[in-house]
C-alpha cells in the first residue's frame, strides 16, 4: 500500500495538470453545453433554465431531417474520394525508396501549416468568375463566358476533400507501412497476379488504416460548416452549418446545444463501431 501511494504521488505532479487542463476546458464546457440544451429561451432570446425537451423534438423537423440527409451524403462522397485519392498515394509513400519518403510525406504535412480557413478562400479565388481557372478557360477558347463553378455541393465536397485528405494519408501510411512484404512475395510464388494480391492480401491487411482514416474524415465533415459557407454559398449545408446559425444569426442557444450533443453523439457512436470492429484509439490519435 505505501508503495502503491508513493508512485501515486510521484505521478500526481505530472497528471495532475493535464486532468485540471481537461476537466477545465473539455469536461465543464461540455456539460454546460448538455445543460443548456434543456433549456428553453424568452421573446428577447435569453436563456431561461426550465427543463424542456422541445429542442431535442425540434431536431426531428422535416427541414433538419434533409440537411442531416445531405450531410451524410456529403461526408461519404468526401470520405469515398479520400480514400480514392489517398490510398494510391500513400502506398507510394510507403514502399518508395528511403530517400524519397521524407519529401512525399512534407507533402502532406505542409497544409498544415497554414490555416484552412485561408486556403478555402483561396480557392474560392481561383473557382470564382473571375478567377484564374475561368481566365485559363476563356483564354484557350474552352468557354466563351466564365463558368460558375461555386456554390454548388460539388464544390463543397472538393473543399471537404482538400482539407481532409491529410486525415486519411497519415493513417493508410501507417497501415501500409506495417504490411510484411514476405506475404506479398509468397502471394506471388503462388501465382497471385498484382490485382488479386492486392484485393486479397493487401487490401485487408491495410483494412484498419482504410477504417480509422474514413472516421477522421467522416466526422470532420459533418461540422465543417466554413467550408460549406465560403464554396457552397449555402445551397450545400451540413450539420456544422446549423448549429453556426443558431448560436449566430438564430441566438438560439439551447437549439444550438442540442445539435451539438446529436453530434457529439453520433461521434461517439462511429468510435464506438471502430472499436467493436477491432481498431484501436492510438490509431485515431486519441
Amino acid at each position: 500500500m505505501k508503495t502503491e501511494k508513493k508512485d501515486m504521488a510521484a505521478a500526481l505532479p505530472m497528471v495532475g495538470p493535464v486532468t485540471l487542463w481537461l476537466l477545465f476546458f473539455v469536461a465543464l464546457p461540455l456539460i454546460f453545453v448538455a445543460v443548456i440544451s434543456f433549456c428553453s429561451i424568452d421573446q428577447n432570446y435569453n436563456i431561461q433554465f426550465q427543463f424542456t425537451l422541445e429542442n431535442y423534438r425540434r431536431l426531428f423537423d422535416a427541414s433538419y431531417l434533409q440537411i442531416y440527409a445531405q450531410s451524410f451524403l456529403i461526408a461519404a462522397l468526401t470520405t469515398v474520394l479520400c480514400i480514392l485519392l489517398g490510398y494510391p498515394f500513400a502506398f507510394l509513400i510507403a514502399r518508395t525508396f528511403p530517400k524519397r519518403k521524407a519529401p512525399l510525406y512534407m507533402l502532406v504535412i505542409i497544409p498544415f501549416w497554414t490555416n484552412s480557413l485561408i486556403r478555402i478562400y483561396g480557392w474560392r479565388s481561383f473557382l470564382g468568375t473571375n478567377g484564374w481557372l475561368n481566365s485559363l478557360l476563356q483564354a484557350l477558347h474552352l468557354t466563351d463566358t466564365p463558368v460558375d463553378f461555386l456554390f454548388h455541393q460539388g464544390t463543397t465536397v472538393l473543399g471537404m476533400v482538400y482539407c481532409l485528405f491529410p486525415f486519411m494519408v497519415l493513417p493508410l501510411y501507417t497501415a501500409i507501412e506495417k504490411l510484411d512484404q514476405s506475404l506479398l512475395e509468397a502471394s506471388s510464388d503462388l501465382g497471385a497476379k498484382g490485382p488479386v494480391t492486392f484485393f486479397r492480401v493487401v487490401l485487408p491487411l491495410t483494412a484498419s488504416g482504410i477504417f480509422s482514416g474514413s472516421i477522421m474524415v467522416f466526422i470532420p465533415c459533418l461540422g465543417f460548416f466554413y467550408v460549406s459557407d465560403i464554396l457552397g454559398g449555402g445551397n450545400a449545408d451540413v450539420i456544422g452549418n446549423l448549429i453556426e446559425r443558431q448560436f449566430q444569426s438564430g441566438n438560439n442557444w439551447p437549439l444550438g446545444a442540442a445539435l451539438s450533443i446529436i453530434l457529439i453523439v453520433i461521434t461517439l457512436l462511429l468510435v464506438k463501431l471502430y472499436q467493436k470492429c477491432g481498431g484501436s484509439m492510438e490509431s485515431l490519435g486519441v
